[in-house]
């Protein structure tokens, strides 16, 4: 079958590919997107993706088992040919498989039975996240802050002596999200967002366990990094430098 183009696309919707063999579903989740102001995009086959990606795509539901090739597979196919953000729309549910999926591509993992309010909330949060990296990208890839260096291309920290801070991606990608935010407050239940997709059950208490190690790594400066925002979460407290 050929992917089933969306009638009269827009470029202030954005643009997703639903990946999935069985029809049912398939039209259930393009439905339910669609009524909530997405340009849908239906493909039932690994085939039909790649067709389907010719065009511009901003996000991309895959099930993992596909009639034609094996959907961690054609994530990376998906990764190489775009900036879409993945979640994985699977029944597959062990554990190996879930860390595979993150690991090689994907920005979430979501098991079936679906809820498809569930998964418009981790969709917008994933292009809500991409946003902001683009932004970040475009405006430039090495910001200096304090005594430290943060280069968002190659996903490192250094101070000002050159010596490398190791973090581990969840660390970075919160510090990032703080950088990207220019001094205003990031709320917890946003952070949560910003390091769910690679971590599995993410809450409240996560966010502030990491918070407090980053805290714990970036010392040596002459005042505070990263402020507590009673009531709603943190915010960078060093402006960046010229």
């Amino acid at each position: 079958m050929q992917p089933s183009l969306p009638s009269s696309p827009t470029g202030s919707r954005e643009r997703l590919i639903v990946v999935e063999d069985d029809p049912v579903t398939r039209s259930m989740i393009a439905g339910y997107f669609s009524d909530h102001n997405f340009d849908v995009v239906e493909a039932g086959s690994c085939a039909d993706c790649r067709q389907a990606l010719k065009a511009r795509a901003d996000l991309v539901f895959i099930d993992v088992s596909l009639p034609d090739g094996d959907g961690f597979e054609l994530a990376k196919e998906v990764q190489t040919a775009s900036n879409a953000g993945i979640i994985f729309v699977t029944r597959r549910d062990t554990e190996v498989d879930r860390i595979l999926g993150l690991e090689l591509a994907g920005d979430h993992y979501v098991t079936k039975p679906i809820n498809l309010r569930d998964l418009l909330a981790r969709a917008r949060a994933v292009l809500r996240r991409r946003a902001i990296e683009r932004k970040s990208a475009r405006a430039r890839s090495t910001i200096a802050f304090g005594d430290w260096v943060i280069d968002l291309t190659r996903r490192e920290l250094t101070g000002l002596d050159g010596k490398s801070i190791a973090l581990t991606r969840a660390e970075f990608d919160l510090l990032a999200a703080l950088i990207g935010a220019d001094g205003r407050p990031l709320s917890r239940d946003y952070l949560i967002e910003v390091v769910s997709n690679r971590q599995a059950d993410v809450d409240v208490r996560t966010v502030d366990a990491l918070i407090a190690r980053l805290r714990r790594k970036l010392v040596g400066g002459t005042q505070p990094v990263i402020g507590t925002v009673t009531g709603i979460g943190y915010k960078l407290l060093l402006t960046e430098r010229l």
